[in-house]
């Protein structure tokens, strides 16, 4: 779901950031009052299981890929407003130093994985948890629904972006300078696929987090569900030890090259050339490839994950090159989202609202 630069006009590019300044803004003063500084170096973790959930790209029907976000996960975790941020630093980490999504489309990336994703992930759970709470499966089966829904509505969003490209900017001769599918192909393309396994994937995932984090560390939740009171009390009360969540980290980022088993390319993220052959490959006579997605970008100039994995292939050091790539970049962005939100933490308060825990 990440959008590279040259497919989004830098009209769109522009709308999607100013779009987001506000939102941010929110979101950084919301996380200041309500987060103390055990909850600001959490979501410090939090950024990293966003990170290394976007690595993990899935097979998609039509011989593409997608991936989980971890936003849904967040929301449920620490709040939709810290989710924004954790997500929108994570994006930031990758396009800047890992060439992945555009730099130029920050802001549409972010508007739709680290806005759209979360805040409508914790409505649609505080909706249903409201009334299946009281059930064992309830936070469960809220959890699931939430990650589901908030990443098909991320990726419709997305869709509607790509789909109205060619509708309003092309050339001289009608040919799209950018995205060259209209939304008749762009809205099931994106959504389908994801409704059908990415978003079954964040929901799983949201749901399986969430419920390890529950269990081991009750006290460091401060989302929806603690906020409406749905927490057990004898739950919250038990130790808190972020221990076993620093080992699930460690796990994810050893299994990050499970990745490399994905075929295919994520939809909307080819070059010029596999655009042009996506276009051929539709069949419709009325679509033309895009003349604009070969121009240079930013982007270009900060290749370092392409870097490290073509490294390993130019060295023949095969799949365990690629897969010592993978991990190297999942530590490499691990340990700086980690120690990124930890110097933040401390220029905020000791403690708050939600500071009666300690993590071990």
């Amino acid at each position: 779901m990440h959008i590279p630069d040259n497919y989004l006009s830098p009209q769109t590019d522009a709308v999607m950031a100013v779009a987001m300044v506000p939102v941010w803004v929110h979101c950084i003063k919301k996380v200041r009052a309500t987060l103390d500084r055990e909850h600001m170096a959490f979501l410090g973790i939090c950024a990293a299981f966003s990170f290394l959930l976007m690595m993990f790209n899935v097979p998609l029907p039509g011989g593409t890929t997608g991936h989980a976000v971890g936003g849904a996960l967040i929301a449920l975790l620490l709040g939709p407003e810290a989710a924004a941020i954790a997500v929108s630093v994570a994006l930031a980490l990758q396009a800047l130093l890992f060439g992945d999504g555009g730099v130029l489309s920050f802001g549409a990336n972010c508007f739709n994985m680290a806005f759209v994703l979360p805040f409508v992930a914790a409505i649609v759970f505080r909706a249903l948890n409201s009334r299946l709470h009281d059930k064992s499966w309830g936070t469960s089966v809220s959890a699931i629904v939430s990650g589901w829904v908030g990443l098909c509505v991320a990726a419709l969003c997305a869709a509607i972006e790509f789909g109205i490209q060619p509708m309003l900017f092309t050339n001289a001769s009608g040919a799209p300078l950018y995205c060259p599918f209209p939304l008749s192909v762009a809205i099931p393309a994106m959504l389908i696929p994801h409704m059908l396994v990415a978003g079954v994937i964040e929901g799983v995932a949201t749901a399986a987090i969430y419920g390890f984090i529950k269990k081991t560390a009750p006290g460091i939740i401060v989302g929806p569900e603690a906020a409406d009171g749905q927490l057990a009390a004898d739950g919250t009360a038990k130790k808190t030890s972020l221990i076993p969540t620093l080992i699930l980290v460690a796990v994810l980022v050893v299994a990050t090259p499970l990745g490399l088993l994905a075929t295919g390319d994520a939809w909307g993220e080819w070059d010029a050339e596999g655009a042009a052959t996506a276009v051929q490959e539709a069949g419709d006579d009325s679509l033309q490839a895009s003349v604009g997605l070969d121009t240079p970008t930013f982007a270009d100039a900060l290749p370092t994950g392409d870097y490290l994995q073509a490294y390993s292939e130019e060295q023949g050091l095969g799949f365990a090159g690629q897969a010592a790539m993978y991990i190297l970049s999942g530590v490499i962005g691990v340990a700086v989202l980690t120690i990124a939100f930890r110097l933040i933490s401390l220029t905020v308060k000791e403690s708050g609202a939600h500071g009666n825990s300690r993590a071990a």
